[in-house]
């Protein structure tokens, strides 16, 4: 894969994306695409936090019918993947596919920082109407540069699943863990894996060795979640802060559940 600043020659865009829909695999460069794009306006983008511009298509052009799929992952060039429901990217969140023009590059994602100078480029799934979708803000991948059908994540890693009896844990509980798992798999798998099992390969993993309930006081890790330069910092540092509207209160508190009792997986030691 190359990106819009690996391009070169006579100014052709040379990044490609490659689309697997599970019975063919199709590859689309820069040029095609935005042969076939044009101009929509995101009021409340995720990547810069500002209303944008791009030349883009609907989702749909390169993968129709997505509401036939059980689930569909994005695969960006620096480890984030993002399983997204067929049903979702074909409903009224209104998915498209921003593509960079290579004569009019997109800003840095960090402009804080000169030696980070990538762009959410060369394709970045972005949405039209992301509140009547409840789309997530993970829900956003960019530099992406595959995308293709797959099985959801927990028919691929049921290991993922929390434990149903844990003696001292009542049905309640487990169904507020069940919950957690779905706040887990939409907003944290993009990034972390459980105990090995995932796709994200940015963060660590979250219960090897230790669970973060293990040595995070419950407001420290609610802290951690929602302002994470609020507990630690540093210039690398690539986790995001998840608002109430992003994960509601009672979603939090589902999350930490299902972190709670996935501890009992754990290899280290139990609490």
């Amino acid at each position: 894969m190359q990106d819009a600043s690996s391009s070169g020659g006579a100014g052709e865009p040379k990044a490609q994306l490659e689309v697997m829909n599970g019975e063919k695999t199709q590859v689309w460069s820069q040029a095609e695409l935005l042969a076939k794009a044009h101009n929509i306006t995101i009021q409340q983008d995720v990547a810069y936090k500002r209303t944008m511009q791009y030349r883009a298509v609907p989702l749909a052009t390169i993968l129709p019918s997505a509401e036939r799929y059980a689930s569909v992952q994005f695969v960006a060039s620096d480890g984030f993947v993002a399983n997204i429901a067929g049903k979702d990217l074909a409903g009224a969140g209104q998915a498209y596919l921003a593509i960079e023009e290579q004569a009019q590059p997109w800003p840095a994602l960090d402009n804080s920082n000169p030696n980070k100078t990538a762009s959410a480029g060369p394709f970045y799934l972005v949405w039209l109407d992301p509140q009547a979708g409840k789309i997530s803000s993970e829900q956003w991948p960019y530099q992406v540069v595959k995308i293709r059908v797959e099985q959801p994540l927990l028919s691929r890693f049921p290991q993922l699943v929390p434990p149903e009896k844990l003696g001292r844990v009542n049905s309640k509980t487990n169904t507020q863990a069940m919950r957690g798992l779905q706040v887990f798999v939409k907003n944290c798998a993009v990034c972390h894996k459980m105990n090995g099992a995932g796709d994200g390969e940015i963060g660590p993993d979250l219960n090897q060795p230790y669970n973060p309930t293990q040595y995070f006081k419950p407001e420290f890790l609610r802290k951690l979640i929602r302002q994470p330069a609020s507990v630690r910092t540093w210039k690398t540092s690539m986790m995001p802060g998840f608002d109430t509207q992003t994960i509601t209160a009672p979603e939090l508190d589902d999350l930490l559940v299902y972190l709670r009792q996935m501890a009992a997986k754990a290899p280290g030691p139990q609490p």
